[in-house]
C-alpha cells in the first residue's frame, strides 16, 4: 500500500467490529509518535504533566537520539479526538518516535491535532499538570519522580525498585529495558531513585490525597525489578509487601492495591494477600514455550515455564481468579530470530494462551510491545511487530472473553471506546462499554472522574 492511511483504512474496513479507535491507538503504540517543538512541554515547570519515564523507556531512540524531546518532555499521554474518523475519546501513553509518520504539532490556529501523512486526522488533547505535582516532599524530591500517574490519573505508579537482578544477556528478558532506561535516565543527570524509600512513597501518596480532590487517582500498582535474592534482607514478596502493608495503613481504602511480581509461590501470594495487597499481576509475557525460554532467560532458568503457568493458577486460590491479572507483551511472539513468521500462527498461539487462563476464570491483559532500541529483540526488529497482529489481537481477545463469560477486569477503569482510561494497549477500549457495575464496585472504581 502506498501509505501508512491507505494501511489503516485498510484494517479498519477490514475488522468493522474493532473499534477504530483501537486501530489507531495500537499504533501510536507499536510504532510510536514525533513531536513538534510546538507540542512538547516545559517538563515540571509547565501547564502539561509530562512523561514521567516511569519504568521502561517506552521510546524508540534512545535519550540523545530524541533532540529536544529529551530535553523538553513530551506530555505523558495524549488524548485523541474528533477528526475526520470522528474518533471517541481515546487516551495514548507516549512513545517517541522522531521518524514515526504520527506527528503532534500545532496546527494554523494555534490547537494540537494528529498528523498522519501530512493531513490532520484528529485533535489532540494534552493532560494537564496536576496540583499535586506542582508540591515537592520534605526531601526535596518532586512527587512525579516518587510517585507518578498515568492513566490520565486514574493510576499511580509505584516503580520502588528501578532495576531488575535478572541481568545480562542470559538472563535480562530480551524485549525489556528497565536496566538500560535506569542507566540512561542517571546518564542524562534526571533524578531517578533506585530504590524508593518507605517513608518517601507514604510523603508522596498523602500530598496526592491533599490535593486529588477529585478522587481521580483510584489504583497504585507496586512494581520493579524481579528479586532473585534479597533486596534491603528481603525476598521479593517481603520487599513489595513493605510498601503494600505501610500504604494500608496509613490510606485504608484509599486505593486499590496492585502488585506486578514474579509468578511466587502460594506462600509468597498469600503475604501479598495479608498486607492489603487486592489484585495480583504475575506476568507471563508471552505464551509459547519455545519463546518464553528465549524471550525471558531468566525467568526459565529461575522458576520455568510450566511452575510460573502453575503458580498463576495457585494465587488464584489466594485472591480470586478475578484478582489474577497477568500481563503478556504484544508483539513479540512475532519477532525475530525466534518468532512466528505468520500473523496467523502468532493469533493461534496467544489466543491458545488466552483460552488457557479464561477457561480458569482468569483474564489476561497486555501491553502492546514497543521496541526500544537497547533491548536485543528492539534491534532486531525496530518496526515491532504488523498493525494486522494487534488488530487480530483484538478481534480475538474480546472473542475469548465472551466465550467463557468474563467481564473487563476490576481496577483499569471504565471499558469500551470512548471511555477507557487504559494507556499502553487498546484492550480496553475493545470491550463493551456496558461492564456489570456491580463487579467495578467490589474493587472501589464506580464513579470515577476520567476527565
Amino acid at each position: 500500500m502506498g501509505s501508512r492511511t491507505a494501511l489503516v483504512e485498510d484494517l479498519m474496513e477490514r475488522f468493522p467490529h474493532v473499534p477504530r479507535e483501537a486501530v489507531f491507538k495500537e499504533d501510536l503504540l507499536r510504532g510510536g509518535v514525533a513531536f513538534d517543538d510546538s507540542a512538547l512541554s516545559d517538563n515540571e515547570g509547565g501547564d502539561v504533566k509530562p512523561k514521567s519515564y516511569f519504568i521502561f523507556s517506552f521510546d524508540h531512540g534512545t535519550l540523545p537520539e530524541l533532540g529536544e524531546a529529551a530535553l523538553r518532555r513530551p506530555p505523558e499521554e495524549i488524548i485523541l479526538t474528533g477528526g475526520p474518523y470522528d474518533l471517541r475519546r481515546t487516551v495514548v501513553s507516549v512513545r517517541v518516535n522522531p521518524s514515526s509518520p504520527y506527528r503532534v504539532a500545532a496546527g494554523p490556529d494555534g490547537l494540537l491535532g494528529l498528523y498522519l501523512d501530512g493531513k490532520r486526522i484528529s485533535d489532540v488533547g494534552v493532560p494537564p499538570m496536576p496540583e499535586y505535582y506542582r508540591h515537592k516532599l520534605s526531601n526535596g524530591k518532586s512527587v512525579m519522580e516518587v510517585a507518578p500517574t498515568i492513566q490520565w490519573g486514574y493510576l499511580i505508579y509505584l516503580t520502588v525498585f528501578r532495576v531488575c537482578q535478572y541481568f545480562g544477556a542470559k538472563e535480562e528478558c530480551q524485549y525489556c529495558d528497565i536496566n538500560h532506561n535506569w542507566r540512561q535516565q542517571k546518564a542524562a543527570g534526571r533524578p531517578y531513585t533506585g530504590v524508593k524509600d518507605v517513608d518517601e512513597v507514604l510523603e508522596a501518596l498523602e500530598i496526592i490525597d491533599r490535593y486529588d480532590t477529585a478522587k481521580t487517582s483510584t489504583a497504585y500498582t507496586l512494581t520493579g525489578g524481579a528479586i532473585t535474592s534479597k533486596l534491603q534482607g528481603r525476598d521479593e514478596a517481603d520487599f513489595y509487601g513493605m510498601y503494600a502493608k505501610a500504604i494500608e495503613e496509613h490510606f485504608p481504602g484509599r486505593w486499590i492495591g496492585k502488585v506486578v511480581a514474579q509468578a511466587l509461590p502460594r506462600d509468597d501470594v498469600q503475604r501479598f494477600k495479608d498486607y492489603g495487597v487486592q489484585i495480583y499481576h504475575p506476568n507471563y509475557e508471552v505464551w509459547d514455550e519455545y519463546l518464553f525460554k528465549m524471550y525471558c532467560p531468566g525467568k526459565e532458568r529461575y522458576v520455568g515455564r510450566d511452575e510460573w503457568h502453575k503458580r498463576i493458577l495457585d494465587s488464584a486460590e489466594v485472591f480470586g481468579a478475578r484478582n489474577v491479572i497477568p500481563n503478556f507483551v504484544a508483539g513479540v511472539e512475532m519477532a525475530e530470530p525466534f518468532g512466528f513468521k505468520t500473523v496467523d500462527e502468532a493469533i493461534a498461539s496467544t489466543t491458545e494462551g488466552l483460552r488457557f487462563f479464561m477457561s480458569q476464570g482468569i483474564t489476561p491483559r497486555f501491553t502492546t510491545w514497543c521496541p526500544e532500541p537497547t533491548t536485543p529483540l528492539g534491534k532486531a526488529n525496530p518496526n515491532g511487530a504488523p498493525l494486522e497482529y494487534h488488530i487480530r489481537l483484538l478481534e480475538a481477545y474480546r472473542a475469548t472473553m465472551d466465550d467463557f463469560g468474563l467481564a473487563s477486569p476490576p481496577g483499569y477503569g471504565p471499558p469500551g471506546p470512548g471511555n477507557a482510561v487504559f494507556s499502553v494497549s487498546s484492550f480496553m477500549d475493545s470491550l463493551p462499554a456496558n461492564a456489570p457495575v456491580g463487579e467495578e464496585k467490589e474493587a472501589g472504581t464506580d464513579g470515577v472522574p476520567v476527565g
